[in-house]
């Protein structure tokens, strides 16, 4: 029977001639049936093929081969499709890609360390000369700014290897390449390289293509433990790519085929093979018309690259202590969160004099030779801080320890020695500046440095009530090194020459400890390391840092004017510039009273406890500095140019308790506080003086 609906499609091409139709799905009846039957069963597919014996009945005509391409395609055009509607660039860049070295300068500019887990700064590409980028394009992809971002004919010789049983490699675009570097892995298989073209059509969709070829040019290995064509200008040539010519920009491009292949330094045969690609990269600019002829005819001469350039990921020794330092500066005062700091990308020029430096660690251990742990139990766990900080406030150079590596401790910036008798110069000048009061709501007095004061040892600290006493119910009562008594007056510069306790204990409660505390945080000290108001304020119960008293003196020696320490003078990012506060002088005492302090600290070093501070040609001034319990000694050293303070102690880092120095390299146990202190300025001053 015939079904008013029309006959179903399976029906149709199943039945035999003169077979009626029947089936319970019918075709519409719109469908013209009978005209589509011939050609369906035109292209019905037989097989194995009817009318044909043997092995020949299963060999495809050409009309299943074509129908079989057609299918396949087709096919494989929808999975592409698909494939490339599923792919997404990923929102992060592998850690290698983003991830840059921080770059320190010592003060004259010279290299002093890298950081950072890679060799890489990011640099922008108009930084980069249109001959080095075209350099790079002529020898990879001379199509760049004209292809999609893949290469279908570098694909089929992909493909071709691949079938062949040999690796994935070639056909890869500038695009493709900054794909792998950035999104992918260094996988050499099938589906990575799928992959990476997918991604390198939408990357080149979403992105201009100078985007793209900056991302490639900072993410690419150019050897010499570098990523990027900025560390690689600097390792090869010990220059910024700012400054490269085309012919240097033609051998940095050789050596994205292979860095072990094109580095001269690593032997002859790679030299050759530089110089020809070198001399065909130069080649390849005139052919697609991005260097004249003449301009070509110039290089002649293959450019050298230098063996060893760069800087090296250096922090033994004091350098790591200087890096520490100048990486807090930043985070404190440029905005630059640690986080952000440690993606690196930074070029720090610093304040550190590299001289310097290296001969304030020679003096601090030609001295630390005199120690001997091993035979004296009183050598042990000896410290040694210090610092130079110059009359601008610039911190020139520090002994933090025995080395970064060895010690991350820095000791130059302790803050848990007691300043000791080193804090009376700032007694004195709060005194100078603002008198005293020794009766109840009497006048000020003003003081001079030929004012007397008490110098006996044990001498009462006197109140307008009467004696001072301590929560202990005892008498205050002032302690001279050594128990000596040096009579009932004595001017306060004898006393300051000679580090007489006495007279400063008492002159601080006249003075009052307020006073003193303001002045002494305007001379650069930190109100966090300064001591409870009680007598011993006066004679050093603070606890500053060897930077600090170093910046705190120089205040003496730039006449009265305090410049806050800073260790950065300039910070760059990827070549743009990071904003520091601005470093401005501040009156903290008038030059006159300064003068009066320096006076006093000149009579140290000339007739008084500091003697062998002198150093031929200079005439500096510092102060001693001893506690009464034998636990610090200090000496702080001043010319008009800078300040330099030296500060050993005895330390268990593990316990963080001082220890008393009696008997420290052999002195003997009558003596308070330690020579060592002074001894290294007095070497430091003479292997990098500072000025007459």
């Amino acid at each position: 029977m015939r079904s008013a609906r029309g006959p179903h499609l399976s029906s149709i091409l199943n039945r035999s001639p003169g077979t009626r139709i029947l089936t319970s799905r019918r075709l519409p009846s719109w469908v013209p049936v009978q005209r589509l039957l011939p050609l369906l069963r035109r292209i019905r597919p037989h097989y194995p093929r009817p009318g044909r014996e043997g092995f020949s009945r299963w060999i495809p005509s050409w009309r299943q081969l074509l129908c079989a391409m057609l299918v396949g395609t087709g096919l494989l055009s929808a999975g592409v499709v698909i494939a490339y509607w599923r792919t997404d660039i990923p929102e992060n860049l592998n850690s290698f890609a983003t991830q840059q070295d921080n770059i320190y300068y010592w003060a004259d500019g010279s290299k002093m360390s890298r950081t950072g887990w890679v060799s890489r700064q990011e640099m922008p590409l108009d930084k980069v000369p249109d001959d080095v980028r075209w350099a790079v394009l002529a020898a990879e992809n001379a199509s760049f700014y004209e292809d999609p971002g893949i290469d279908p004919a570098g694909i089929m010789r992909a493909i071709t290897r691949m079938v062949g049983g040999g690796e994935t490699q070639g056909g890869s675009t500038i695009t493709q390449q900054y794909v792998k570097n950035a999104y992918l892995n260094q996988e050499q298989t099938f589906s990575r390289k799928f992959t990476e073209m997918l991604l390198a059509l939408k990357v080149d969709s979403k992105f201009s293509k100078d985007e793209i070829l900056e991302g490639y040019l900072n993410t690419s290995w150019f050897g010499r433990g570098t990523y990027g064509i900025q560390r690689a200008s600097q390792a090869y040539y010990g220059k910024e790519v700012s400054e490269l010519n085309a012919s240097e920009g033609a051998f940095l491009a050789s050596l994205l085929k292979g860095a072990g292949l094109y580095d001269p330094a690593l032997g002859g045969g790679n030299r050759a093979r530089a110089v020809e690609r070198w001399k065909w990269t130069l080649d390849r600019m005139v052919v697609i018309g991005k260097l004249s002829p003449a301009e070509r005819a110039k290089f002649t001469t293959f450019p050298e690259p230098t063996r060893m350039t760069g800087g090296r990921t250096d922090l033994s020794g004091q350098q790591g202590y200087l890096v520490e330092l100048a990486k807090s500066y930043i985070t404190r005062n440029a905005k630059v969160s640690d986080a952000e700091f440690d993606l690196g990308g930074y070029q720090i020029y610093t304040t550190f004099d590299k001289k310097q430096t290296e001969a304030l660690d020679k003096a601090v251990r030609r001295a630390r030779e005199k120690l001997d742990p091993k035979e004296r139990k009183a050598d042990t766990f000896v410290r040694t801080g210090a610092a130079t900080v110059g009359t601008d406030g610039k911190i020139l150079a520090l002994y933090g320890g025995p080395g970064f590596l060895k010690q991350g401790f820095n000791e130059s910036n302790a803050v848990t020695v007691p300043a000791g008798s080193a804090f009376a110069p700032f007694v004195y000048a709060a005194a100078l500046s603002d008198g005293v009061v020794r009766d109840r709501d009497g006048p000020r007095r003003p003081v001079t440095p030929s004012s007397l004061y008490d110098g006996r040892h044990n001498a009462s600290v006197m109140t307008p009530e009467g004696p001072y006493w301590d929560r202990n119910g005892k008498i205050v009562k002032g302690k001279n090194d050594g128990g000596k008594s040096w009579g009932s007056s004595i001017s306060l510069r004898k006393a300051m020459a000679n580090s007489v306790n006495s007279p400063f204990l008492q002159l601080g409660m006249d003075v009052g400890l307020d006073r003193v505390r303001r002045h002494a945080q305007n001379a650069g000290l930190l109100p966090s390391s300064l001591g409870p108001q009680v007598p011993a304020f006066s004679l050093g119960n603070s606890t500053p840092s060897a930077i600090r008293m170093a910046t705190a003196y120089q205040t003496f020696a730039a006449e009265g004017e305090h410049t806050e320490p800073y260790s950065v003078v300039r910070v760059t990012r990827n070549a743009d510039e990071i904003p520091l506060p601005d470093v401005r002088p501040r009156r903290a005492f008038t030059p006159e009273v300064s003068r009066q302090v320096t006076d006093a600290l000149r009579g140290v070093v000339e007739e008084g406890t500091g003697k062998k501070a002198q150093v031929p040609g200079l005439r500096p001034a510092g102060k001693t500095g001893t506690t009464q319990d034998n636990k610090a000694a200090w000496f702080i050293g001043y010319t008009e140019q800078e300040a330099t303070a030296v500060v050993l102690y005895r330390m268990d880092l593990r316990k963080l308790d001082l220890l008393p120095l009696d008997g420290v390299a052999g002195s003997s146990g009558e003596e308070t506080g330690s020579p060592l202190p002074v001894d290294i300025w007095r070497d430091y001053m003479k292997a990098a003086p500072t000025g007459p």
